[in-house]
């Protein structure tokens, strides 16, 4: 044979001809062997010793096993699935109908996700490097979100489109975390090792998250400190990178440092000024100035005040405003009380805020009042808060109170008790946890806790802006076995107001107000007692589905209603 040959021509021919491989060559299966072996040795040692002479330069790296890497995984797991819930949460805040808000979000993040995993593919060099990048703009959009989405949602008429846009970019960057650490990772494990240890990691990240968010991150930090807090993390993950990955990062470091010294400094500065912000964006929301603000396991509570008085607002819905609230709570009161046979043991639902137990309590022969609200923030605001607790008349600390912090429909399961007046003065049905609340299944639970003659007033939202919404309340009360009369009233801050009386048992409209009212009414009087009780031609019955656990056609209503409005 003629012409020149490498020296794997060579061990193909000489193998071929049957002799012996000369002893500068290795056999197949010595290679094969020696290849495990070192594979095996490198996956215990630290990540120093199996790249190039460069981790010297690093003194940190000498002692930087592979476990920092998995640290790493572990971190941006979490961060990853915090920044999904941030945005379903605020979305929920804002928008109302934390299902669809929620689903559409995990819809558009999970998708993301694998585009971040598709583009990753095309990153053929300087992966660490890439992955530095990754983590610092992780950072930077993750950490800003709900900031960003907050002043968006108060400035911005297209917020949807900036929502899902961060969601979807946020994903994105997150998907590409992994693909590119696995790679990093791949040269010093075998491939069954390496996805089953980063795989791992992912998931104990996510369980972190999970149970972080809701049970200590949103009431102890909020959501904008939140944010801000773990897009730090991702920040200090990308800095850290620069020093273990170092001996695999392509060319001078100093810019990636640089520019994750300044992302770091962004975002704390956030955190400091995280009280700014928020006031900043909240301040872009409502119309008069915010003194007082407060989140919870529930809720966002936010109280403005201006010159007629002061507004309650609940994750952005407003609740009552001091100037005309007693219009509401006058009307939710006392024509209830006025057609009922007795009112020694009265049950209040929602109403966390003291005023329908304020008219309440102006009638003596009440013995008992228990109020039921899930957020003891709420109650606890409405006995602390001077301007609440004078509105209020200072009821939460009436002797004759009871005060339970639970979830009404789940309370209402174990309680024993019968009553012979219920207040129902929950938020409207915006979102399907509250919608729960005004099913056929929660209003047979509430029959089975009053006499036949008892009396039951809800409100209904508005019957002018949310007609399908009322009249799905009234329906779905008489499917439940109730004989129910409907009326309305005018309120200022909110429009015409409706509400319904109910009862068990067949009764009459109420003429006048009761004899053991004791202390003047600004609102009612008996002229206008009746008068509400006649619905004009805009506000008559509509068809409507019944509202059950299952179909919560009253969610659909409301905001088919609100969005129309």
């Amino acid at each position: 044979m003629t012409g020149d040959f490498d020296a794997e021509d060579e061990i193909d021919v000489k193998l071929v001809d049957g002799s012996a491989a000369p002893s500068k060559q290795k056999s197949l299966e010595q290679q094969s062997s020696e290849q495990k072996y070192s594979s095996e040795k490198l996956a215990d040692q630290p990540l120093a010793s199996v790249v190039t002479a460069d981790a010297q330069s690093s003194p940190l790296m000498n002692d930087a096993p592979l476990s920092l890497l998995y640290l790493n995984v572990l971190i941006i797991a979490t961060c990853g699935l915090v920044y999904e819930l941030l945005a379903g949460t605020l979305a929920s805040y804002v928008l109302g109908d934390s299902v669809t808000q929620f689903s559409l979000i995990i819809g558009i993040y999970l998708s993301a996700l694998g585009a971040g995993a598709w583009v990753s593919s095309f990153v053929k060099k300087s992966v660490a490097r890439t992955f530095v990048e990754v983590e610092l703009g992780v950072a930077l959009l993750g950490g800003t979100s709900a900031p960003l989405l907050f002043l968006c949602f108060a400035k911005l008429a297209w917020f949807l489109p900036v929502l899902y846009g961060v969601v979807f970019g946020i994903g994105v960057l997150v998907g590409l975390e992994l693909p590119l650490l696995m790679r990093i990772l791949k040269g010093h494990l075998d491939f069954d090792d390496l996805v089953s240890k980063v795989l791992t990691f992912d998931y104990i990240g996510a369980l972190v998250a999970s149970l972080l968010f809701p049970m200590f991150l949103v009431p102890t930090l909020g959501l904008v400190r939140t944010s801000l807090v773990f897009g730090i993390l991702n920040a200090l993950v990308g800095l850290w990178g620069t020093w273990l990955l170092r001996p695999i990062l392509a060319g001078s470091v100093t810019g990636l440092r640089v520019r994750s010294v300044i992302v770091l400094v962004l975002l704390v500065a956030g955190l400091i000024k995280a009280d700014s912000l928020t006031s900043l964006a909240e301040n872009s929301m409502f119309s008069s100035p915010i003194v007082h603000t407060q989140t919870t396991s529930y809720q966002r509570i936010v109280v403005t005040q201006n010159r007629t008085g002061f507004q309650l607002y609940l994750n952005g819905n407003l609740q009552f405003s001091s100037s005309d609230e007693y219009r509401y709570h006058e009307a939710l009161v006392h024509p209830a009380v006025a057609t009922a046979l007795s009112v020694k043991n009265v049950l209040v639902l929602g109403g966390g805020d003291g005023l329908a137990l304020r008219e309440l309590l102006k009638y003596p022969n009440v013995e008992r009042a228990t109020l039921v609200d899930i957020d003891p923030a709420m109650t606890s605001l409405s006995e602390t808060f001077p301007p609440l607790a004078r509105l209020n008349g200072g009821a939460l600390k009436d002797s004759r109170v009871t005060i339970v912090n639970d979830d009404a429909m789940i309370w209402l399961e174990s309680v024993d008790e019968q009553f012979d007046l219920v207040l129902i003065d929950f938020p409207d049905p915006n979102s399907f946890s509250l919608g729960k609340l005004y099913t056929t299944r929660f209003y047979r639970l509430l029959r089975e806790r009053i006499g036949s003659d008892a009396r039951i007033c809800i409100q209904c939202t508005s019957p002018f802006l949310s007609r399908k919404a009322f009249w799905c309340i009234v329906r779905t009360m008489e499917a439940a076995g109730f004989h129910v009369r409907p009326f309305h009233a005018a309120v200022p801050s909110f429009g015409d107001w409706g509400f319904a009386l109910a009862s068990p048992s067949p009764f009459e409209s109420p003429q006048r107000l009761s004899a053991n009212l004791r202390g003047g009414l600004r609102f009612l009087n008996d002229e206008m007692l009746s008068s509400m009780f006649n619905l004009p031609t805009d506000l008559a019955p509509v068809d409507v589905e019944i509202n059950r656990l299952d179909n919560q056609a009253l969610v659909r209503y409301y905001e088919s209603d609100v969005g129309a409005g």
